[in-house]
């Protein structure tokens, strides 16, 4: 699944960015709160009319403080799956289980040098794993290659578990890297400005879904 990150689309013109990634699968959608990482984006209520608008299912992504609080508003707000960052979580399964009654997917984001093992016997309560591939605050960094074994080691432990977790990646997905990552177990990849840096944004999404599915 490719799911580009409106992170790197046009503020000023997000409705017409989102129609231009019709044929991704979700709509990445960085929510910053400028405590939890050291950038300010947007919030609960242009989320709640993004969804209204978007061809596309949204996947909120929270980089924010005290997730327990504010991540069950976005699944109410229409988002298809919320991830919040272990990291900011006090109670991770109880907040898991509040996003699921919401209707949403569940997503766990883990920063690159957080751990993925303490979160292993928790996998049947959430949805997808996402491994940050970089520090989580800004579009367009470089891709931290060493966090590839993360990836390896979540798919190795979701696949004795016998479930059907998703593997996300988040940083520095491009047509250079989609098929490390693939191969390392990882099916859903957010990508910013490989896609809304390119020409053609709908070719640029079916070659990094190509690309991907070749490699995995």
């Amino acid at each position: 699944m490719i799911n580009p990150s409106i992170l790197s689309a046009d503020f000023a013109n997000l409705e017409r960015d989102l129609a231009r990634i019709a044929d991704a699968d979700y709509a990445h959608v960085d929510v910053m709160d400028n405590h939890f990482v050291p950038n300010l984006t947007i919030g609960l209520p242009v989320v709640r009319r993004l969804a209204q608008v978007s061809p596309v299912p949204l996947d909120v992504h929270l980089m924010i403080a005290d997730a327990d609080r504010w991540a069950p508003a976005f699944a109410e707000a229409g988002a298809a799956s919320v991830t919040f960052h272990a990291e900011a979580a006090q109670a991770p399964v109880r907040l898991a289980r509040e996003l699921r009654a919401g209707g949403a997917r569940v997503g766990v984001a883990l920063r690159p040098a957080t751990p993925v093992e303490p979160f292993l016997d928790l996998l049947a309560e959430i949805d997808m794993v996402l491994v940050m591939t970089v520090e989580p605050g800004f579009g367009g960094q470089s891709f931290i290659e060493g966090t590839l074994p993360k990836v390896r080691r979540t798919r190795a432990a979701i696949e004795a578990a016998g479930l059907d977790t998703w593997v996300q990646v988040d940083g520095g997905v491009s047509r250079d890297t989609v098929g490390r990552i693939a191969a390392a177990g990882a099916n859903v990849f957010v990508a910013g400005s490989a896609v809304y840096g390119a020409e053609d944004v709908a070719a640029e999404i079916a070659a990094l879904r190509d690309l991907a599915d070749a490699a995995s």
